[in-house]
């Protein structure tokens, strides 16, 4: 991996760490976003990951986008047409690679989520906060909009009226609210932050990864999806699933009173 992220692996678990710190880890305007893109392919490809965590190294999670970018994007000097397409071509393919990988990917946000860096966290599946982090959709206050699937991600983690209002206002909310809210289901001590990401992202790895995989498949589709055609793509998940030794190994154990081995 090269100078943005940070990739490393332990076990079934991979932690992508954001390697900015003196910038506070922006997204674009860098090779951000073709570093993440490399690392999901990477991780689509090793069958031994079962769990992700991104964090931020320094004091922030990530501050967004880069001011220097928008302020090339804005000069007068690029086209409408360019800035759609440093959109598509750019911090718009995240939301889509990380929305498509079926590993669980857990945000730890160590600092500031910031903009895209708060959009990045809910990409995310599951969000931990440090004490220390704090949460702003604050594409308004620099006359823009969410660009990257905020729009589409905030709402349906916090509710429309609360998305609403992180979004129109461009406020920072601290961690306390964030929880609140729902935006994050755990805030720790921000030495601890890691270890919580590190027990969660265990005890996802722990279970029958084909399982897991699946189960993230139906909720990422439920997002979007009809009952009727929920239940129908599920009936068919669940006859993959009834059909493999991981869970054959899980009834008897469970019939045995005893831990099941690990197969898959």
């Amino acid at each position: 991996m090269t100078s943005f992220l940070h990739y490393a692996h332990r076990g079934h678990v991979v932690t992508l760490t954001m390697n900015a710190p003196d910038r506070r880890n922006p997204l674009t305007g860098n090779t951000a976003v073709d570093e993440f893109l490399e690392a999901i392919d990477r991780i689509e490809g090793d069958s031994s990951v079962r769990a992700v965590i991104i964090t931020g190294a320094g004091t922030a999670f990530s501050s967004g986008g880069s001011i220097q970018e928008m302020e090339r994007q804005s000069s007068g000097d690029v086209s409408g047409m360019e800035i759609r397409r440093d959109y598509r071509r750019g911090i718009q393919r995240l939301p889509l690679a990380l929305f498509n990988l079926e590993v669980p990917v857990i945000a730890a946000v160590n600092g500031p989520a910031i903009g895209a860096g708060l959009d990045l966290a809910c990409m995310c599946d599951m969000r931990i906060a440090s004490e220390k982090a704090i949460f702003a959709e604050s594409f308004v206050k620099l006359g823009i909009i969410p660009g990257d699937g905020g729009a589409w991600l905030l709402p349906r983690i916090v509710g429309l009226s609360r998305a609403a209002e992180l979004t129109f206002t461009g406020r920072a909310i601290d961690a306390g609210k964030a929880l609140e809210w729902n935006l994050v289901s755990q805030v720790v001590p921000a030495d601890q932050l890691l270890a919580t990401a590190s027990e969660l992202a265990e005890a996802v790895a722990a279970n029958p990864p084909h399982a897991v995989r699946m189960a993230k498949r139906l909720l990422r589709e439920g997002m979007h999806m009809r009952l009727d055609s929920l239940l129908e793509l599920s009936a068919g998940f669940q006859v993959i699933s009834h059909q493999t030794a991981d869970h054959r190994e899980a009834v008897s154990a469970f019939l045995e009173k005893r831990k099941p081995t690990a197969i898959a």
